[in-house]
């Protein structure tokens, strides 16, 4: 139950999704809130807690249990993905292991690929990120350059990679690589590197972020590194680009869900502290405008959770389109930006200090309009659809 919002329940949302947001609310507050500050200073999560997570039930929620998953849908993964927000982490690499890359393996992978890797993913025995972005490549992932060249039963692959979450502490990372470089978007495949079986995959430094800072974003290098033929994803060259366009909808509607998410984490951090902060002699909620600006931002971030609710719905039932996916991203991590902007300000010169919350999600929100497509690709996507 939301605390800003005690009545309303998104009408997705089934016993079963509140029982499992009700233990990634407690789960999240113990583990994750208190810790915010260490992590930001040592550049990543502790290692374990990926083990607790999966200990918890918390990880690949929406992958079958078949396979050691959750067994449950997008909906589970949408809750833990809200509670996480609403606990103000700007560190943990959740989403991208268990919401966004998983579902790779989960959709792509051979019988025998899902059997070794998706157990060791759901319990935390092993983490998983994507090496998608190039030093000089972003959004147009057709222009990739690292390469990965067939030879005998494995391939060999070179390149470089940045700005890749959860590097660090990755034992599997779906790399990006053209297998024919005559090709465009038919020349891409992906492969699952498991990093500590290979030689010539180095971590490169800890990229110094204006915020997340205790995510763990690295470069990566790779050099003459040889793979397995095995672990080509799927067991088909030239599949990646489609399989990647494929799984966007899923990737860009969490990220507008847990956009949304913080917007209500900051304005509720911002109704407390009004209510404690004196200025003039009374509380600085007693204050008209800042009543105002509360106001408007509580009203925007239900409005927001409404249409994201929708989206989730639309996703459930299979027919979320790529277009009002992106909306769902535009919006939520719009909101998230310009909404927990005005929440700071509440803060007045304590809203600058990193040791407050809100200053942690101000600078760790900037982000959001960026990776997963920028929100400028959102509305050309948005646009084309017209």
């Amino acid at each position: 139950m939301s605390e800003l919002f005690p009545d309303y329940k998104a009408p997705w949302e089934a016993e079963d999704h509140t029982l499992l947001r009700d233990q990634a609310a407690k789960f999240f507050a113990r583990e994750v809130t208190p810790n915010q500050e260490r992590w930001a200073e040592q550049h990543q999560v502790d290692r374990e807690l990926w083990n607790k997570s999966g200990a918890a039930g918390l990880l690949c929620t929406g992958l079958p249990h078949e396979y050691g998953g959750g067994g449950g849908n997008f909906g589970h993964e949408a809750v833990v993905q809200e509670e996480l927000a609403l606990a103000r982490d700007t560190a943990f690499g959740f989403s991208v292991h268990s919401t966004i890359v998983a579902h790779y393996i989960a959709a792509y992978a051979t019988e025998a690929q899902k059997q070794r890797w998706i157990p060791a993913m759901a319990n935390g025995e092993k983490v998983i990120g994507i090496a998608m972005t190039e030093p000089g490549t972003g959004s147009d992932l057709q222009a990739v350059r690292t390469t990965a060249i067939r030879d005998g039963d494995h391939y060999v692959i070179n390149g470089s990679k940045t700005f890749i979450s959860n590097a660090t502490h990755a034992d599997l990372m779906v790399v990006v690589a053209k297998t024919d470089t005559s090709e465009g978007a038919r020349g891409i495949s992906l492969f699952v590197v498991e990093v500590d079986k290979v030689e010539g995959y180095e971590r490169g430094r800890v990229l110094q972020k204006v915020g997340q800072h205790g995510q763990d974003t690295r470069e990566l290098t790779f050099i003459d590194m040889r793979v397995p033929a095995e672990n080509l994803l799927g067991g088909k060259e030239g599949q990646g680009f489609f399989q990647l366009m494929e799984q966007l909808p899923r990737e860009r509607l969490i990220i507008g869900i847990a956009g949304v998410a913080m917007a209500e984490a900051a304005v509720l951090e911002a109704i407390k502290y009004a209510k404690v902060r004196t200025a003039f002699g009374k509380p600085i909620l007693d204050f008209q405008n800042t009543r105002f600006v509360l106001a408007e931002c509580k009203t925007e971030v239900l409005a927001a959770k409404t249409f994201m609710d929708h989206c989730v719905q639309r996703y459930m039932d299979g027919d979320l389109d790529p277009a009002t996916a992106s909306m769902a991203k535009l919006l939520g991590t719009d909101k998230q930006v310009a909404i927990i902007d005005r929440c700071l300000q509440v803060f007045g010169g304590y809203g600058y200090l990193m040791e407050y919350p809100i200053a942690q999600m101000y600078a760790a929100a900037r982000v959001q309009k960026i990776y997963g497509g920028t929100n400028e690709i959102m509305k050309e996507l948005i646009g084309r659809s017209l």
